[in-house]
């Protein structure tokens, strides 16, 4: 087999989803004739053709709105965010449609909500957004955030199969990124929402993150490891409604130390709530303060040196687990 990037993975599993069951069509601006902003759509219009696969007008609020509709009349639609940004112009349809459907109504509505987020490409502050907090708080509504090109199919297609709205986080910095390149299974799959992954094991510490920040992680875990004689355990969450509470209670337990990682901005961000699970449930066994490395409360910066200086990397929780680590 070949492999394949995580945005590759990603078409792949709108293709074979499209293949297997004829509710499923895609819309969104320029997915068709244009195959996407990112090209992760390329060859699903000759395929499926204009019906299943609509160029829609520059309306989030249209495209999620008509996703809305088709999903309670028995379609599985995929809607595409150009970036993940503009989802702020669809947010009542998805807080006040998508998500209480079900609730008032008893009928599913089972669509999915997918789009580029995150930064790390020079975006500036309309392009690089992480809204995954926003849609945490709300009841009715799935949100995974896939970090590897395995998850990134496995957790589309489970969440093209689920009867509830998913909104679906690709990372824009991970889709060609070639150390995320594998060989995929030959038969179908998928990955299981509501599960965490430990990316890997560890005796003396938790990190607990999702999406690109696994592999910061991965990477300061390996310095701390070199350098510190540090076993850091990494837990990748990607699955942050509903949560693996569980898993992260089974880590904790083990290490008894946790720093939580995520890109999102601090005040309000996962963690808060990540770290609040952790007091109420774990104070017992943790050996030191929880601890957050995240992006400041501030706009999404334009120049280069301040993104750099914006978003957490490997550097600054390398800083935060030795800090930790000395309690």
């Amino acid at each position: 087999m070949t492999a394949v990037t995580y945005l590759e993975a990603i078409g792949q599993a709108m293709r074979e989803e499209m293949r297997r069951d004829e509710s499923v069509f895609l819309l969104g601006e320029d997915v068709g004739t244009y195959g996407g902003a990112f090209k992760v759509n390329v060859g699903l219009l000759e395929e499926f053709g204009a019906e299943r696969v609509i160029d829609m007008p520059m309306s989030e609020a249209a495209i999620i709105g008509s996703a809305v509709g088709a999903a309670i009349m028995g379609m599985r639609p995929i809607a595409e965010m150009q970036f993940i940004d503009f989802i702020t112009c669809g947010f009542d349809q998805i807080v006040n449609m998508a998500s209480k459907f079900y609730w008032r109504s008893g009928i599913p509505a089972p669509m999915v909500i997918r789009g580029p987020s995150g930064g790390g490409v020079k975006g500036g502050p309309f392009h690089s957004l992480s809204p995954e907090a926003w849609f945490f708080h709300i009841p009715g509504i799935k949100v995974v955030v896939p970090s590897t090109a395995y998850d990134a199919k496995g957790l589309l297609k489970a969440a093209i199969r689920d009867n509830n709205p998913v909104l679906y986080l690709e990372h824009k910095l991970l889709y060609r990124m070639p150390e995320l390149r594998e060989e995929l299974p030959a038969e179908d799959y998928i990955v299981p929402i509501g599960k965490a992954t430990l990316r890997r094991a560890g005796e003396n510490m938790t990190i607990l993150t999702y999406g690109a920040m696994v592999h910061q992680s991965l990477k300061a875990a390996q310095t701390l490891a070199e350098e510190d004689d540090l076993s850091v355990e990494v837990l990748d969450l990607r699955s942050l409604v509903p949560l693996d509470r569980e898993a992260i209670m089974e880590s904790v337990k083990r290490t008894n130390k946790v720093l939580i990682v995520h890109e999102d901005t601090l005040t309000g961000g996962i963690g808060a709530e990540l770290s609040a699970i952790l007091a109420e449930d774990l104070f017992e066994y943790l050996d030191g303060p929880i601890t957050r490395v995240a992006a400041p409360d501030v706009p999404f910066p334009y120049a280069p040196p301040l993104e750099e200086a914006f978003l957490p990397n490997a550097d600054k929780i390398l800083v935060a687990a030795r800090k930790l680590a000395a309690y």
